[in-house]
C-alpha cells in the first residue's frame, strides 16, 4: 500500500471526516502525526485525539498546517466558515500547492472555487463518499477543476481508494452518486432492519436475525462485484420452481419495493441538488 507525506487537514471532525481520517490512519496511508482536525466544540473531538491525531477549534490552524484540506462541514454552514479563514489567513508561497478537497452535498465546483477565492486559483475537488469507509468499504466519486493536477488527482484518488471504491466522474453525475452512494448505505440499513424484523416474527432470536440478515446483503454485494452478473440473473438463479425465494420475491414486487428504492434514489438526487443551492 502507498503511503502519503503529505499534511492532511479536517475542517470539520464529523462522521464522514472521521471515517476517511481514521480510516487513512488504520491502513497505514498516513500516521496519526501527519493529520490535524478542528471543531466549533473541542471537547467533541475527543475520539480524533484517542488514535493520536491533533486537535483544535481554530480552523486557520488546519489550513496552515495542511497541504491537503478536507472540508468537512454542513454545506449551509460554508460561507461562515470561509469567511473566518479569510479574515485570518496571510497570504503565502504555500497557497499554491494546497488542495481542498469538499464532501459536500450539492456543492459544485463553481461555488468551492468562488468560496476559497481568497486563496488566488485554489485547486479544488469535489467528492461523495459514504460512511461506510470507516470499514474500508466506501464508495467514492470525485471530480476536480481544471487547475488539479494529474498528480494532484492521483493522490486523492490514492486516499479515497484505500477506503473501499473511488471513481472520477463529470460534475454532472455526482449528485446522482451522492443518491446512490452517498445516501444509499441508510436505505440498506433500513432493507436489513426490515430483514432482520421479519427473521424476530418468525422466531429467530434478534441478535442472531440481523446477523444473518447483514451478512446476506454482504455476500449478495460481493456476488454481483466479483461475478460482474446483472442482480437480475443472480436473483432468477436463487428463484427454484415453485419454491420459497421466488414467493418472497412477489411479495416484495407486490410491496413496491423497487419502485420505492428507485424514488428514493430520485427524491435523494434532487435534494443533494436544492442543497448546493441554499
Amino acid at each position: 500500500m502507498s503511503k502519503l507525506d503529505e499534511k492532511i487537514g479536517f475542517i470539520g471532525g464529523g462522521n464522514m471526516a472521521f471515517a476517511i481520517g481514521s480510516g487513512l490512519i488504520r491502513c497505514g496511508i498516513v500516521k496519526p502525526l501527519q493529520v490535524m482536525v478542528s471543531g466549533p466544540h473541542i471537547e467533541n473531538l475527543a475520539r480524533w485525539r484517542d488514535i493520536g491525531v491533533a486537535t483544535t477549534d481554530d480552523n486557520n490552524e488546519v489550513l496552515e498546517l495542511a497541504n491537503i484540506v478536507f472540508i468537512c462541514v454542513k454545506p449551509h454552514i460554508l460561507g461562515d466558515c470561509v469567511a473566518q479563514l479569510k479574515c485570518k489567513h496571510v497570504p503565502s508561497a504555500k497557497d499554491a500547492k494546497k488542495l481542498f478537497v469538499s464532501v459536500l452535498a450539492g456543492t459544485t465546483l463553481d461555488d468551492l472555487e468562488e468560496k476559497f477565492s481568497f486563496m488566488e486559483e485554489p485547486k479544488v475537488i469535489r467528492t461523495m463518499p459514504n460512511t461506510s469507509m470507516q470499514v474500508g468499504e466506501g464508495c467514492t466519486v470525485y471530480t476536480g477543476n481544471e487547475r488539479v493536477t494529474p498528480q494532484e488527482l492521483a493522490k486523492v484518488h490514492l486516499i479515497l481508494n484505500s477506503l473501499g471504491l473511488a471513481q472520477q466522474v463529470p460534475e454532472s453525475m455526482i449528485n446522482a452518486a451522492t443518491a446512490v452512494a452517498g445516501c444509499g448505505p441508510a436505505f440498506v440499513y433500513t432493507i436489513i432492519e426490515a430483514m432482520a424484523d421479519g427473521g424476530v416474527k418468525q422466531g429467530l432470536p434478534r441478535a442472531m436475525a440481523l446477523k444473518f440478515a447483514a451478512q446476506t446483503l454482504l455476500g449478495a454485494a460481493k456476488t454481483v462485484l466479483l461475478t460482474e452478473k446483472h442482480p437480475a440473473v443472480l436473483r432468477d438463479e436463487v428463484c427454484s420452481p415453485g419454491g420459497a425465494t421466488i414467493v418472497g420475491v412477489h411479495e416484495l414486487e407486490k410491496g413496491n419495493l423497487r419502485s420505492t428504492l428507485i424514488n428514493a434514489v430520485e427524491k435523494s438526487s434532487q435534494r443533494a441538488a436544492e442543497l448546493g443551492k441554499k
